[in-house]
């Protein structure tokens, strides 16, 4: 192998492997990509973005291109004298002054159009689902349907959602990416997004405002059903719960009422007496799909870890550690588990 040969290939290798990087990024799951909108919200961003990604490579190709030719033609060459020398052009400078204008002019119309679109006041007929932030997890309120749920929020497909947002601490920022863009969520005002999602599926949100110590645990789902599904979720969710059937899952119930521990002080259960406001709505717990704020799979292994130690599974946790046994442990697990 040549000498030319071999720094060719030390040479093409950190292109090679930034390709091999790039190419492999695009394989892993995306939960979160914005690249992918399912909303027509989403969708007006996805379409910004990919006109203003254009223009930029069209105005990077120009200028890099100029730049390599002009590199290339007035080289200086061997036993050329020094080429004559000349001070501004007013050509040159009228024009570098005037097309950056007319680009900007470009991106600023779609740009002012997609803000005015995304921030119409929501139709009458829209779905209202107040959500409150607090350190570190949401709660979801649909005034017209009598629901409250905590860290996961449930919507029709094809039907306009508007979102009323509040927190109750600090400044938060609500963030699905596939369905809305950031929304700044403050202690003292509220602020609004509408949008119409238009395909089933969970989708992935999470607080992208940094707000303490597990703001990185800051996370919910959003799930949207077909119509149909969506009035069925409203229907359970309407029904009392299932008494416990199980010897274990009854101990659990009696001790979540007792005091200690004081389940009920922080937390609610739609039609018993747990009216707690601290913590979020345990009603049907055992059908969602996450339990502390996103973090855990909703799975009895898991349930029983954050009831042994939140502070070890979301550090800085309102949920204090009990010190329960492991068989009392075991019984609350069977009776939230049991709520579905």
């Amino acid at each position: 192998m040549t000498v030319h040969r071999q720094r060719l290939l030390w040479a093409l290798a950190p292109v090679s492997m930034f390709l091999l990087a790039l190419a492999l990024a695009g394989c892993a799951p995306t939960p979160q990509t914005t690249l992918l909108p399912k909303s027509d919200y989403a969708a007006r961003i996805q379409g910004l973005f990919e006109l203003i990604l254009v223009i930029a490579a069209i105005v990077f190709v120009v200028v890099e291109g100029f730049l390599i030719y002009t590199a290339i033609r007035f080289r200086k060459r061997k036993g050329q004298d020094l080429p004559a020398q000349s001070h501004g052009s007013q050509k040159l400078e009228i024009a570098w002054t005037f097309a950056p204008v007319v680009v900007l002019a470009i991106i600023t119309v779609p740009t002012i159009s997609t803000i005015f679109a995304t921030q119409q006041p929501a139709p009458a007929d829209a779905l209202e689902v107040k959500v409150m932030a607090h350190q570190w997890w949401w709660e979801f309120s649909y005034p017209s349907l009598g629901i409250v749920t905590g860290n996961e929020m449930h919507i029709p497909v094809g039907k306009t959602t508007s979102l009323v947002m509040k927190s109750n601490d600090v400044i938060h920022s609500f963030w699905v990416p596939q369905l809305a863009g950031k929304r700044d969520v403050f202690p003292n005002r509220e602020t609004r997004i509408t949008f119409i999602p238009d395909e089933p599926g969970t989708y992935l949100g999470q607080c992208a405002e940094f707000c303490g110590l597990s703001h990185a645990n800051m996370r919910f789902r959003v799930v949207v059903h077909t119509p149909e599904d969506f009035q069925a979720w409203v229907k359970a969710q309407k029904t009392p719960s299932i008494a416990p059937t199980t010897e274990l899952a009854k101990k659990g119930q009696q001790l979540f009422f007792a005091t200690p521990p004081g389940c009920t002080a922080c937390h609610t259960i739609d039609g018993t007496q747990a009216k707690g406001l601290v913590g979020p709505n345990l009603t049907r717990i055992g059908a969602r799909g996450t339990t502390a704020a996103g973090t855990l799979e909703n799975t009895p292994d898991n349930m029983a870890r954050w009831l042994t130690d939140p502070e070890a599974v979301k550090p800085g946790s309102k949920m204090p550690n009990l010190h329960l046994s492991e068989s009392d442990i075991s019984a609350l697990v069977a009776f939230l588990e049991s709520m579905k």
